[in-house]
């Protein structure tokens, strides 16, 4: 799911490196004077330039709304539950056979995420990837929590048993990591994306280049298939073991639009489809039995996990990335919300109009009531949220940054700053000397940003 929610893209992007080098004198100017560093200020360190914003990939947008159409299809008309009065086969008998192969749009999401992720990510800060997770991320899940707790706590309580606990812990969105219950089915995505992010974010502090992207992409989904199968529980965790393979063949069909196409970059994105088939398929058939009443076919998964790999390559490496309607990328806008809260709330629905409009009718109002519910959160709450959330956290994790790096080079809180080489500014060497007073014209200009 995308976050999910949420989740970035129409174009290669080529960056330009190239600044004018300041001409620099042939012979070093003497140290100023005492006097001179009292009246002298400083000159502000320019701020950093911004990182070229991504452009969106407008087909890649819509293969991410068609992920998530898939999946609200599959629960409003496979997934066992209350809302129709009956079971859904008996709803949908001869569709259910078919739509109940939705339950992978998940699986499609995980693909396009890892594809992404490392977009937004290249070229990029700790503090700014982290930030942009969080701005990402959380806005719309907050609002998603909120209101699905609402419903289930006071609106619909028999549409599922949660408490308030329950759903200040989801807030968290580490839920899983304490044992508690998701309040919503969907939130199980979330959780790994989650730990999918944290990799990442280790991954921008060594730096990202090709070589190890490449190297990643082997090596990672090795050890998770090792850690799957017999590793102890927190590596399977750490590792995000069964949703490895899927994230790095994402990874791996951005280099290849980056860089270029490689045997190498090619052979991984088959060995990863394989493990992901090996992974996903087992796990599919037991959840389609347990969650539906359908029996799901092996040969047909396995073909349709190769087919969502194919489809990002597709939308990503072919002509058709080059899609660059606008509506498509409201679409992919709507994508995060819509996962969080279309499955309860359009149950909801269903369950107050089934059995006085047909079930068809009563299918296509659930699904425009939880888009319209996605817009809400989108256009209400993402946009106004969204960048601020963004612009606060990564200020203050810049902030922690600095103080990080300053305690790493031994530069304790409330030590006076050091130059290069450790040499102290000349205003305050020139004060610790009694040749400059305290007066206000002494003190230095605070630099921009601090």
């Amino acid at each position: 799911m995308s976050s999910p929610p949420g989740c970035g893209l129409t174009c290669l992007y080529a960056y330009s490196r190239s600044m004018p080098l300041a001409t620099l004198p042939t012979s070093a100017a003497p140290p100023p004077t005492p006097l001179e560093a009292r009246h002298t200020p400083r000159p502000e360190r320019e701020k950093p330039a911004a990182p070229p914003r991504r452009a969106r990939l407008g087909a890649l947008d819509a293969l991410r709304f068609f992920a998530a159409m898939a999946v609200l299809i599959y629960h409003f008309t496979v997934r066992n539950s209350q809302a129709w009065g009956r079971p859904p086969a008996e709803v949908f008998p001869n569709a259910g056979e078919w739509l109940m192969y939705g339950a992978l749009g998940p699986e499609l999401f995980l693909v396009i995420s890892g594809f992404v992720i490392l977009m937004t990510a290249w070229d990029r800060s700790v503090a700014n990837v982290a930030a942009s997770r969080i701005a990402r991320l959380f806005p719309a899940y907050w609002s998603g929590v909120l209101l699905t707790g609402a419903l289930l706590l006071w609106i619909w309580p028999g549409g599922k048993n949660v408490t308030a606990g329950e759903v200040a812990v989801n807030l968290t969105m580490l839920q899983s990591l304490f044992d508690v219950g998701n309040v919503d089915g969907v939130y199980w995505t979330l959780w790994a994306e989650l730990r999918f992010y944290v990799l990442i974010v280790v991954f921008v502090a060594i730096g990202i280049t090709r070589r190890r992207v490449l190297a990643f992409a082997a090596l990672w989904p090795g050890l998770a298939l090792v850690a799957d199968a017999a590793g102890p529980g927190w590596l399977r965790t750490v590792l995000v073991a069964e949703y490895a393979p899927l994230f790095a063949i994402g990874m791996l069909l951005f280099l290849i639009r980056r860089e270029g196409h490689s045997a190498r970059a090619w052979w991984l994105v088959a060995a990863n489809t394989a493990a992901a088939v090996w992974l996903v398929v087992p796990d599919q058939l037991v959840k389609q039995l347990r969650n539906t009443d359908h029996a799901p076919s092996a040969l047909v998964l396995g073909l349709l996990v190769v087919a969502c790999v194919a489809l990002v390559v597709v939308v990503t490496l072919t002509p058709v990335s080059r899609l660059d309607w606008r509506w498509l990328t409201t679409l992919g806008a709507l994508t995060y919300p819509l996962y969080l809260v279309h499955e309860h709330w359009g149950w909801w629905i269903i369950s107050n109009l089934t059995g006085t409009l047909p079930p068809y009718l009563v299918l296509a109002l659930a699904t425009a009531f939880s888009l319209a519910l996605a817009a809400g959160i989108h256009f209400g709450v993402e946009r106004r949220v969204g960048p601020r959330l963004r612009s606060t956290a990564q200020a203050g994790l810049e902030r922690a940054g600095d103080v990080a790096r300053g305690l790493t080079a031994g530069q304790g809180v409330g030590r006076p700053p050091t130059g290069p080489a450790g040499r102290v500014p000349a205003r305050i060497a020139a004060k610790n000397a009694g040749d400059v007073s305290g007066s206000s014209c002494t003190v230095e200009p605070m630099s921009p940003g601090r």
